[in-house]
């Protein structure tokens, strides 16, 4: 199958499953962008279901295949920040990075974004990740039997991302103005992380900018809880040996390197 053809298979067999929005899927031309965007669209919209090999195989084909397009980044070879010899900075799209794993700040559910094609972290990751990546995470939420608090973590295979892993995290959400609830929440989310990573021997983790979209903690505060903590973190005896920042805007872009000196590699926006 080319490009094209696989992406009328998996949209085919993913309507044959939620046959409620064939009447949109036909709105969509039959050619290859329109046929990306309505995958990814269905692909985001799909409850958790038991997941057949025809599917993931093809799937994994077309992951992969755009997964080499966008260019990997290797997280071991980025250059640490003149601030600190085991943090780097860097602006880009985290699902390019080839790191022991990736950080996602999702919602209490730990599903992934339902929302078609979303600009949060939660649905780019798990949309280059697959299909897989939902039904790991419903397994876990099932085991816990209760929606995951603010503050921790949770770790599962990245599919097919470049990273290893990704570390599932819930940071607060404010309303208003920052408590110290918040602030604490969110510095326990990144000691959380760190700890699952160090628990698996892991020895690089790159981590988003956990609350300030969605959850809208200020960019400003964010980075410098997020900088306290990594650098606490990695004054004690731990595998972890490089832990990449992570930005995409270039608000959060400038607020970190305030704080960790002005070098640091970055890629154009979309």
């Amino acid at each position: 199958m080319n490009r094209m053809q696989s992406l009328r298979y998996l949209n085919r067999l993913l309507l044959a499953e939620m046959p409620e929005y064939r009447s949109q899927a036909e709105a969509f031309p039959d050619e290859p962008a329109a046929q990306r965007r309505l995958l990814r669209s269905l692909m985001n919209l799909r409850p958790p279901l038991p997941l057949k090999e025809e599917f993931l195989a093809v799937q994994d084909r077309v992951l992969s295949a755009e997964r080499e397009e966008k260019g990997v980044v290797e997280a071991e070879h980025l250059p640490v920040t003149a601030a600190h010899p085991q943090i780097a900075l860097w602006q880009g799209d985290i699902t390019r990075l080839r790191a022991d794993a990736i950080v996602n700040a999702g919602n209490s559910a730990l599903l992934g974004c339902f929302c078609p094609c979303h600009g949060c972290i939660d649905n780019a990751i798990h949309s280059a990740a697959g299909l897989q990546l939902r039904e790991a995470c419903r397994q876990l939420m099932e085991a816990q039997g209760h929606p995951e608090p603010a503050g921790q973590a949770k770790l599962t295979p990245g599919y097919n991302l470049p990273a290893r892993y990704v570390l599932h995290t819930v940071g607060p959400i404010v309303r208003g103005q920052v408590t110290q609830k918040d602030r604490k929440a969110l510095a326990s989310c990144y000691c959380a992380c760190l700890e699952r990573a160090a628990e698996q021997g892991l020895a690089t983790v790159a981590f988003c900018c956990i609350s300030t979209g969605e959850f809208h903690f200020p960019n400003q505060e964010a980075a410098e809880i997020t900088v306290n903590t990594v650098t606490g973190f990695l004054r004690t005896q731990t595998s972890i040996r490089k832990v990449i920042l992570n930005v995409f805007k270039d608000i959060d872009a400038a607020y970190y390197r305030q704080l960790l000196g002005p070098d640091s590699p970055s890629e154009p926006g979309p």
